[in-house]
């Protein structure tokens, strides 16, 4: 056969059937994998579409199958929170090299006002896409119960609590905050303050919760005043650090929740006069670009956030598949020491 069926184009499935001697819709439920089919049916059919050089239609596939071959990256923050921290291009650039071989398209959405929500909502409602990666979500963010009312398979990057419903995808927030705390008292740091992320977000709270326990292992339970609610931003973290060197102006350490807060905090503690690591030793969470670039380079937290997007998105495409697979992976952290310490 020289590859094209009788119709003297480009081989039908109608072609493949008569070929095989099956229905067309067997000839589609082989193609699209189905298990409610024979062994030898699947051969004949295998055989016919390798004789006649049958390419199946992408198009046309989805649409009977109601997919689109898409798929959205909805982070529910501002615009400028989106480019000021470099965590989340690592998502995208995790959710990027997963999708690399297949032929899913992603959707990046910004959805940090009351507008951009709705927006979304309408355009979900669409089923425009076949799943949804949600990153950063604050507790009581209706994005989530929407998602799961849509029949929109979901998954999320930072549980927004211990009974998470949804599939996950986190990093060990408490154990890299205690090992963050552990390494300053191992330096000799007893005044151990620490900034916050908001603490609507599950996965600040774990940090604050490594912190503690971290503290009142060593037996030097946490001193209220040293801790100080930022938001994962630069101002933030200036703003947060102000208030810490006036309650306790004698602090040696702080352990920031995110880099971007170490870099805020490290200004003020500047402008204060304090020696970063002589006076005031600094560690922060992420150990993204920042942290490399900061003067002197700070240690931090490492989460290996680009594979957390990887782990997120092979998640999402076998919930889509129809496969039930883990609900849930929580990836280690590991502290990386620099001068700043």
């Amino acid at each position: 056969m020289n590859g094209h069926g009788r119709s003297g184009g480009r081989p039908t499935l109608e072609e493949v059937a008569a070929r095989a001697g099956v229905g067309r819709g067997t000839v589609s439920r082989v193609i699209n994998g189905s298990s409610k089919v024979s062994e030898q049916t699947r051969v004949a059919v295998e055989a016919a579409v390798a004789e006649l050089g049958y390419v199946p239609n992408r198009a046309a596939r989805a649409l009977a199958a109601n997919r689109t071959d898409a798929i959205a990256l909805v982070i529910p923050e501002p615009e400028a929170r989106f480019f000021a921290e470099p965590y989340f291009s690592e998502v995208v650039r995790g959710v990027g090299a997963a999708l690399a071989e297949t032929e899913v398209q992603l959707v990046l959405t910004l959805a940090g006002g009351d507008r951009e929500r709705r927006r979304l909502s309408q355009y979900l409602a669409g089923h425009r896409v076949d799943g949804v990666l949600l990153v950063s979500v604050h507790a009581g963010d209706p994005l989530p119960e929407l998602l799961a009312e849509l029949g929109i398979p979901t998954v999320i990057s930072g549980r927004r609590s211990a009974a998470e419903t949804l599939p996950s995808v986190d990093s060990d927030n408490l154990a890299g905050a205690a090992e963050a705390v552990r390494h300053l008292l191992d330096r000799g740091r007893r005044t151990i303050a620490t900034i916050t992320g908001p603490l609507d977000v599950y996965g600040a709270q774990c940090r604050l919760d490594g912190y503690r326990q971290a503290l009142a292992t060593a037996g030097h339970p946490a001193d209220e005043p040293l801790i100080a609610v930022g938001d994962f931003t630069e101002e933030g973290g200036r703003r947060a650090m102000r208030e810490l060197l006036e309650r306790r102006p004698a602090l040696d350490a702080v352990f920031a929740a995110s880099d971007v807060m170490a870099a805020g905090a490290r200004r003020e503690l500047r402008a204060a006069g304090r020696r970063i690591p002589e006076d005031v030793a600094l560690v922060g969470f992420d150990d993204s670009v920042v942290a490399r670039h900061m003067d002197p380079p700070l240690t931090s937290v490492r989460q290996p956030i680009e594979e957390m997007g990887r782990t997120m998105t092979a998640m999402l495409l076998g919930r889509i598949a129809g496969e039930t697979g883990e609900a849930a992976a929580v990836l280690p952290n590991r502290l990386v020491v620099r001068e700043s310490s």
